[in-house]
C-alpha cells in the first residue's frame, strides 16, 4: 500500500497549484487523509487533513481561507487545492492517511499519519 501525490511545481506568488494524493492498494472511505508540509530547515507542519469518517476538515491557522482539501471518493483520490500562494509556502508537500479510533478535533500532526506519500515541491517565486 503506498501514497503517490503528484501536482507540485513551480508558480509566482498569488498563483494556484493542485496537489492531488492517490492511495495504491487501499480505498480511503474509512480514513483521515491530509497534506503536511516540510520547508528548508523546518520541521514538519500539518497543512489540512479531512476526516472522511466524520465529514470534518482541519486547517493550519497559516493555510486558512486559501488552501482546500477535498476528495473524490469515486476516483479514490483526494486533493489539496492552493491558493493565493505566498512565497512562505515553499516546501515539499506530503500527503498521509490514518484510520482514526474515535473522532477528533485538532489538526492532525504529521507523526499521526501512518502511511506517508514521498512528497512533492511546491515552489513560490516573489
Amino acid at each position: 500500500v503506498q501514497l503517490v501525490e503528484s501536482g507540485g511545481g513551480s508558480v509566482q506568488a498569488g498563483g494556484s497549484l493542485r496537489l492531488s494524493c492517490a492511495p495504491s492498494g487501499f480505498t480511503f472511505d474509512d480514513y483521515a487523509v491530509g497534506w503536511f508540509r516540510q520547508a528548508p530547515g523546518k520541521d514538519h507542519e500539518g497543512v489540512a487533513c479531512l476526516s472522511i469518517t466524520y465529514t470534518r476538515t482541519f486547517y493550519a491557522d497559516s493555510v486558512k481561507g486559501r488552501f482546500t482539501v477535498s476528495s473524490d471518493n469515486a476516483k479514490n483520490t483526494f486533493y489539496l487545492q492552493m491558493n493565493t500562494l505566498k512565497a512562505d509556502d515553499k516546501a515539499v508537500y506530503s500527503c498521509g492517511s490514518f484510520c482514526p479510533a474515535h473522532a477528533f478535533s485538532r489538526l492532525p500532526k504529521p507523526l499521526d499519519y501512518n502511511l506517508w506519500g514521498r512528497g512533492v515541491q511546491v515552489t513560490v517565486s516573489s
